[in-house]
């Protein structure tokens, strides 16, 4: 039986994950458009992490991709992250949460 891993874990391991241009995590950003568990080998899972950046020509595609994997992969129960940038829906400025629009002075 795998161990226990939810999207709640996963989210609150991505809010330490940030776009290295704007001061706000990539969660209250509203990059991460999904998170699928896959079960895997020796009691773990498989993430897939689905997520987009705030621009399509952006050049810290790599290195946020990067460190969304890094992060997820330090959580117990987790086997392999895969890291899937999309750029459908386009993001815009509504996914922003409450938080992250006070921390860009928006609200």
């Amino acid at each position: 039986m795998p161990v226990a891993i939810n999207e709640d874990e996963v989210l609150s391991a991505l809010k330490q994950c940030y776009d290295p241009e704007i001061p706000v995590n990539i969660v209250d950003l509203g990059l991460i458009y999904g998170i699928r568990f896959e079960p895997s080998t020796e009691n773990k899972h498989d993430v897939v992490v689905d997520m987009t950046l705030t621009a399509q020509g952006c050049p810290e595609h790599v290195n946020i991709s990067q460190q969304v994997k890094a992060r997820v992969e330090q959580l117990p129960g987790v086997a392999n992250v895969s890291v899937n940038v999309v750029w459908n829906p386009p993001w815009t400025p509504e996914r922003l949460s409450s938080e992250a629009k006070k921390q860009l002075g928006i609200e």
